[in-house]
C-alpha cells in the first residue's frame, strides 16, 4: 500500500478549533524543487501551524527536517489537563516513505514519520533533560523529537494512530524507545524553533536513511485515549497539510 493511501483519512478530519474552521485554501501546487514544498498562506489557520514551506535536505553530513510557518513557530502548546488520560499533543510532522526498519523498528510496520511534539501532561523522553533542571521527567511541555509509526484505526477521529504494541508481544524497538506501549522512539535530536522556522538536524549515521525518499508536511493534534488502552494515541485533527493532499510529493534536496 502506498504511503499516501494510508494517510488519506487525515484529509477527512475537520480542522481543529484553533484553526477556526476550514483550512481555507485549495490543494497547493508543488513548489520548485530547490525550495521544497511551498504552501499558500491560509489566514483561517492558526499562524504558528500555518505551513508555508516544508523541506528535507542533506546538508553537511546531516538530514535537515525543516518547516516554515506564517509566524511564531512553536508558540502554542496544549492546555494542561493535569493527567495523562485524555491529554492532548500538538505536533509538527514529516510523514515519509522511509521504512520503519531504518530507525530500529521491525520493517514494514506502517508510515514512518519524524515528529516534533509538545504535551504538558506527560514526559516521554526519559533519557533527556530538555529544561536542564536535573529532572528528566518533567519537560514534555517543551518541543522535542520522535520517530513514530502511523497506521489506520477507524476508532480514532482522524482515522490514524501511533501503532500500538499488543500485550504479550515483543516487537523490535529502538534503543531509545521510551517505554510506552506504542511504536515511538525518543532519539534526542534537538529541535530549533526560531521566528517562523522549525528545524532539526539528524546525523546521517543515526538511521539507515535511503539515498532518496519522499515526504510531506503536516501540523496536527493527537490525543491520549481517556481509557489508556488501544488505541493509546490517536490523531484527532490537522491544522495544515503542506501538499494539500498528503501525496508525499517532497523529495530530499541536496
Amino acid at each position: 500500500m502506498k504511503p499516501h493511501v494510508l494517510l488519506a483519512p487525515l484529509l477527512l478530519i475537520p480542522t481543529l478549533a484553533l484553526a477556526h474552521g476550514d483550512q481555507g485554501h485549495s490543494p497547493p501546487k508543488r513548489g520548485k524543487p530547490a525550495k521544497g514544498l511551498v504552501s499558500p498562506v491560509s489566514p483561517k489557520v492558526t499562524a504558528s501551524f500555518d505551513l508555508v514551506r516544508t523541506e528535507v535536505r542533506r546538508e553537511g553530513g546531516h538530514i535537515l527536517f525543516r518547516q516554515e510557518v506564517r509566524e511564531e513557530a512553536g508558540k502554542l502548546t496544549p492546555t494542561p489537563t493535569g493527567q495523562l488520560a485524555g491529554s492532548e499533543v500538538f505536533s509538527y510532522v514529516w510523514p515519509t516513505s522511509i521504512d520503519s526498519g531504518a530507525v530500529g523498528f521491525d520493517a514494514a510496520q506502517g508510515i514512518l514519520a519524524f515528529v516534533l511534539t509538545a504535551h504538558p501532561d506527560f514526559d516521554d523522553t526519559p533519557l533527556e533533560d530538555e529544561n536542564g533542571d536535573g529532572n528528566k521527567g518533567n519537560d514534555g511541555n517543551l518541543w522535542h523529537s520522535h520517530w513514530v509509526v502511523l497506521v489506520k484505526d477507524a476508532s480514532c477521529p482522524g482515522g490514524l494512530k501511533v501503532r500500538d504494541i499488543p500485550e504479550g508481544t515483543r516487537p523490535k524497538l529502538p534503543k531509545t524507545w521510551p517505554g510506552l506501549p506504542i511504536l515511538i522512539d525518543s532519539p534526542g535530536f534537538k529541535p530549533a524553533l526560531r521566528g517562523q522556522v522549525v528545524e532539526v538536524r539528524i546525523p546521517e549515521e543515526a538511521a539507515a536513511f535511503p539515498a532518496q525518499f519522499n515526504y510531506d508536511g503536516v501540523t496536527a493534534a493527537l490525543k491520549v485515549n481517556a481509557n489508556l488502552h488501544d488505541p493509546l494515541l490517536c490523531v484527532t485533527g490537522t491544522f495544515d497539510v503542506a501538499s494539500g493532499d498528503l501525496s508525499l510529493p517532497g523529495r530530499v534536496l541536496r
